[in-house]
């Protein structure tokens, strides 16, 4: 393997450089800039494929930003500052990013959805025999409402009800249903 003697570019060398794909700049600012990148992802939690993944990415962004001609160096290391900076920012960005996503081990996963499916079972059931101990019309007119979707003009219709007496007697067979479920749920603890 061939190394690589490192000679030094002056601001608008690295520029012009770039702006005309000279391999030679080209591969001076990869190899000069990518061991300060590659320790910087390496000490902040990172590995060496990461790192040149993100100094990939922001070599990118710097070539493509001294393509457009928008960039005017600021001092004698802007280039090479420009880099770094996006590297850490994007390193940074990538911490971010995983840090806050909440990862769950596959097996955790189905456990917890294996709980959840025992838990509304248990649930359901409960509400089952609950419903069951309800009067006649309390069971009837919550299945026309919950289970038919009937609305409480149809359902009052039907028991020869007003509006009005319908929905207070929808809210007291709830609360019968509800007052049996508190119990259920006492005695099954």
């Amino acid at each position: 393997m061939r190394e690589y003697i490192f000679k030094k570019y002056s601001q608008a060398e690295i520029i012009a450089g770039v702006r005309e794909n000279d391999s030679e700049v080209l591969r001076w600012l990869y190899k000069s800039q990518y061991p300060k990148v590659e320790q910087y992802v390496t000490a902040n939690r990172g590995d060496s494929d990461q790192a040149k993944d993100i100094f990939q990415e922001a070599f990118v962004a710097v070539w493509k930003k001294l393509k457009s001609e928008d960039f005017i160096p600021q001092n004698g290391t802007a280039v090479t500052g420009f880099l770094y900076q996006i590297a850490k920012n994007k390193w940074l960005d990538k911490l971010n990013s995983t840090k806050h996503k909440n990862t769950v081990p596959l097996e955790t996963y189905h456990e917890v959805k294996e709980e959840e499916n025992e838990d509304r079972e248990f649930k359901f059931k409960h509400i089952e025999a609950s419903f069951k101990k309800l009067g006649g019309n309390c069971k009837e007119l919550l299945t026309r409402f919950y289970f038919e979707k009937q609305s409480m003009a149809k359902i009052a219709q039907a028991f020869d009800w007003t509006e009005a007496t319908a929905r207070n007697n929808k809210y007291r067979c709830i609360q019968r249903l509800r007052e049996n479920l508190d119990t259920k749920t006492k005695h099954s603890i």
